[in-house]
């Protein structure tokens, strides 16, 4: 695998194909100053992780609001949301579920449509802008049929977000560095659910009566705000795609593009040849997605209480089953207090997971997109399960734990399942069996950025293997 590439000459970018052919044009004119040594390879590779780790940080931000939006509804019913908007127990219910229909059915459409988008920044960054306009009329809802349809444009407009950051990370990282930028993401996740109690107890305290309204809206327009105001500056500081994202040099943006395809054996583009549906069509015939969605649901409703993936992933639950197994065998206090710790262990391979998604459907993007969407939105259905789940309290929670310890069972089953699968097609790998087809134009595209010809191109995928 070549891993040279000359310094661009020009300031100008107008897309890989272009920016690349130019290079090769000034080599030949011999205006470049040469090979890129190792060395200084290394030095601009530093300058782009640093970069881009540096701007990718607003993800955790936005990450933060958008489950604060979510469920801050749950804050405003201990202020009066519930009686003043009339509701009783199951339209309050029905005005939480709500939301995860328009998030269902809207993940896998706007992946798809941002895998082939130019600018991803800016669809996040408006995603975001009317979901915090969303979330802001919240505040002036007087009825139940209002607020319902409030929380479910939530929902939709909500689902470009976690689907499409995932998949703007998998674009920029190496399958060897994606889980380290996805715990970090998901750390906006645990900072909402740590905070968001404290600072809708900071709103609400403070702000009942003020101008004649109820503290319960006053925290729908405060946060709804905010969101808007992060939404604004994130158009300017997100990351694009690695051959067109303003802020990086062009030597940069080669070796982002040059790492992408080392890291597969071919570039991270879609063929021209291939219309709209086409990662779809791929996505629904191959059986390692259904089994991460049945998967990852059922991880998803066992943690509703709240580089080698397969371990990573059932280590984490094997220690919480244990947390587990004390609570349901003991009502002693002390002895559930150590519980509650193992128990939350469990969600450390929650994050692992999202890498093995975006690692076993590497190529071609359009698939990835779809893969990401359709698993993380199945997995939703966990979130709704488990609601039902914890509402049984008989015996100490006895049943709940029994559930969620079957759905631990379920998890680690699938998963063995996959790493099975992904072993096997290891194995046709080393009998020199393509992991998947390319279409001409993405082997040129990989020979322009490794520089090199069209077949020795192609060969450079007999080196990729699954990661299991």
């Amino acid at each position: 695998m070549s891993a040279e590439i000359s310094k661009p000459s020009g300031s100008g970018y107008d897309g890989p194909k272009d920016s690349i052919d130019s290079h090769l044009e000034s080599q030949q004119r011999g205006t470049t100053s040469g090979a890129m040594d190792p060395a200084h390879r290394q030095i601009v590779e530093k300058s782009l992780k640093r970069k881009l780790d540096a701007r990718c940080s607003l993800f955790v931000f936005i990450y933060i609001m958008n489950y604060l939006d979510r469920n801050n509804i749950a804050a405003a019913r201990l202020k009066g949301l519930q009686d003043d908007l009339k509701l009783d127990d199951t339209q309050y219910a029905t005005c939480l579920s709500i939301l995860y229909v328009g998030y269902i059915l809207m993940q896998v459409p706007s992946n798809m449509f941002i895998n082939r988008i130019q600018r991803p920044s800016l669809y996040i960054a408006c995603a975001m802008l009317l979901w915090g306009i969303v979330s802001t009329l919240s505040g002036n809802a007087q009825n139940f049929a209002g607020m319902v349809v409030i929380r479910f444009f939530l929902g939709f407009i909500e689902a470009a977000f976690l689907p499409g950051a995932l998949l703007i990370l998998s674009k920029w990282y190496t399958r060897r560095e994606l889980t380290k930028r996805n715990a970090i993401l998901f750390c906006g996740n645990l900072l909402s659910n740590a905070f968001s109690a404290l600072v809708g107890a900071g709103v609400l305290s403070n702000m009942q009566g003020v101008l004649g309204h109820a503290a319960w809206r006053w925290l729908f327009w405060i946060e709804g705000a905010v969101t808007m105001a992060i939404a604004i500056s994130a158009a300017f500081i997100l990351p694009d795609l690695p051959h067109n994202s303003k802020g990086f040099t062009e030597e940069e943006r080669m070796v982002a593009q040059l790492r992408m395809v080392e890291d597969v054996g071919e570039a991270d583009t879609d063929s021209a040849e291939n219309g709209v549906f086409y990662g779809l069509n791929l996505a629904l015939k191959d059986i390692k997605i259904y089994l991460m969605m049945i998967t990852f649901m059922a991880y998803v409703t066992g943690l509703s209480f709240n580089a080698f993936f397969f371990w990573h992933i059932t280590g984490p639950i094997c220690v919480g089953m244990v947390g587990f197994v004390i609570s349901m065998s003991t009502l002693n206090v002390a002895a559930r207090y150590v519980a509650l710790f193992l128990q939350a262990s469990s969600y450390a391979g929650f994050i692992v997971f999202y890498s093995w998604i975006s690692s076993s459907f590497p190529r071609p993007p359009a698939k990835r997109a779809v893969a990401i969407a359709m698993i993380n939105a199945f997995s939703q259905l966990g979130n709704v399960a488990g609601s039902y789940v914890w509402a049984l309290k008989e015996n100490g929670y006895r049943k709940s734990y029994g559930i969620v310890l079957a759905m631990f069972g379920v998890t680690i089953m699938g998963c063995a399942v996959i790493r099975w699968i992904l072993v096997g097609l290891n194995k046709k790998l080393d009998a020199g069996e393509s992991a998947w087809e390319t279409n001409q134009d993405v082997a040129a595209q990989t020979a322009r950025v490794e520089v090199m010809e069209t077949d020795e191109a192609l060969r450079m995928r007999g080196g990729f293997r699954y990661l299991i």
